[in-house]
């Protein structure tokens, strides 16, 4: 995998980051009632709003902010590795456990949260290739 392509799927996750984090943090119990769109419910359909949970959660998606901001700053191998290793360390439970509780999702709701939690694992997978050398 080139180094822009690293970059490409570093950014994603950043942005993801970003907006997951900044929002739970900022505002838990708007994030708990309305992730990930207004009139959407995939937080509050898993039990009691608990705002040290999800500002928790809104910390941990931050720190993983920071680590995909330094891979993208670096840009070296390494920080590529460590940070798909952070996200799919966090990312595969994550999914199995939202693949196997769907209970009073619709279908596309089902589709929308599996497959993005999918995409952000397949990302961070990605980070982990071997470098290749970049065509000029």
């Amino acid at each position: 995998m080139t180094i822009a392509a690293r970059r490409a799927a570093a950014t994603v996750l950043a942005l993801s980051a970003l907006l997951i984090g900044g929002w739970a943090s900022a505002a838990p119990h708007s994030f708990y009632t309305s992730f990930p769109l207004p009139g959407r419910h995939w937080v509050s359909m898993a039990g009691a709003y608990d705002e040290h949970l999800v500002r928790d959660v809104g910390a941990l998606y931050l720190s993983l902010l920071v680590v995909t901001g330094w891979a993208i700053v670096r840009a070296t191998n390494e920080a590529f590795r460590v940070t798909g290793g952070a996200w799919a360390v966090f990312s595969a439970p994550h999914l199995l456990f939202h693949a196997t509780h769907l209970d009073g999702m619709g279908t596309l709701d089902s589709v929308a949260e599996v497959g993005s939690l999918a995409v952000t694992l397949l990302l961070a997978l990605a980070l982990l290739l071997p470098q290749t050398r970049q065509q000029t």
